[in-house]
């Protein structure tokens, strides 16, 4: 991966692209993230039903895969839905995955940039 595409998952999305948290079809909890880092900051805000909702459709997968075009968080969230993780735990992996992800984002981001 280089600079060009961490920088791009890093970014902020369009509002049609972002991801919109819902408890089941149809409802729809308030809550959108625009970026990693917004997703990663709703993650502690919503509520966990959205969170199996999501998880169990393959939502997020989807989402870091096909939107953010980050195959490796893809992959490791869809490793997470293997373990039937639910309720607060399952709160906490995913978390922890995304915040791990967008802390190694940043970093080859400051990495490469001019001094």
């Amino acid at each position: 991966m280089n600079v060009d595409d961490s920088a791009r998952i890093l970014g902020s999305l369009p509002r049609e692209k972002a991801f919109y948290f819902f408890t089941s079809i149809g409802n729809y909890t308030g809550l959108s993230a625009s970026s990693l880092k917004e997703f990663n900051e709703r993650l502690g805000e919503v509520n966990v039903r959205s969170l199996e909702f999501h998880l169990k459709r393959g939502d997020f997968e989807k989402w870091a895969s096909e939107v953010l075009q980050d195959r490796e968080l893809s992959s490791e969230i869809r490793r997470l839905s293997k373990y039937g993780f639910t309720g607060e735990p399952l709160r906490s992996q995913i978390s922890l995955i995304t915040s791990r992800r967008y802390k190694q984002l940043s970093a080859q981001s400051e990495h490469s940039q001019p001094k």
